[in-house]
């Protein structure tokens, strides 16, 4: 997808956000309300334990909230609740996996700048992939992108094996 001549690139965005940050909000709606209920079955309410028990409904959204991820040519914004990092992608001189309990991708810049974001963000938005590979693609000629093949390549692999699955299975081929 690329803009008319002369025309602003468009911006990409994570299009499962909305719905993850609303399942997040009725996780911690569902605990505020059971807390509530069990505490009022119990004692009764009362004002500081009210407020206890929206404290940890509060923790739990922030903990559940993705982070949004936006993008258009040339750099790649990840905005969480409390700071936003932007990278530019048409710069990047490291891409690496982060592995832990949730897997992580980390792109680097030119300018030192960091961005940590859930790899499942790229394969299921397509368009934000391509953008960022497009501007992988662009540091590697440049000469600046010297650590990343690898972990590029592996996340190519995977959004393709998960491509050529749903076609499967949308075509009835499972």
């Amino acid at each position: 997808m690329t803009a008319p001549e002369g025309a602003p690139e468009a911006v990409l965005h994570d299009r499962n956000w909305a719905s993850e940050r609303r399942e997040a909000l009725l996780c911690a709606g569902a605990l505020l309300a059971l807390l509530l209920l069990i505490d009022t079955a119990a004692n009764g309410l009362d004002p500081g334990r009210t407020a206890l028990w929206a404290g940890l409904a509060l923790l739990l959204f922030a903990v559940l909230r993705p982070p949004l991820v936006t993008a258009g040519e040339g750099w790649l914004t990840s905005r969480g609740m409390l700071r936003t990092q932007s990278v530019r992608t048409d710069c990047l001189v490291s891409v690496r996996w982060l592995d832990g309990v949730a897997q992580r991708l980390v792109l680097r810049d030119l300018y030192g700048v960091r961005v940590e974001l859930d790899p499942k963000v790229l394969t299921a938005n397509p368009d934000l992939w391509h953008r960022l590979e497009r501007d992988a693609r662009t540091s590697t000629e440049r000469g600046l992108l010297t650590c990343g093949a690898t972990a590029l390549r592996q996340l190519s692999r995977r959004i393709d094996s998960d491509t050529a699955h749903l076609l499967f299975k949308v075509s009835g081929l499972d």
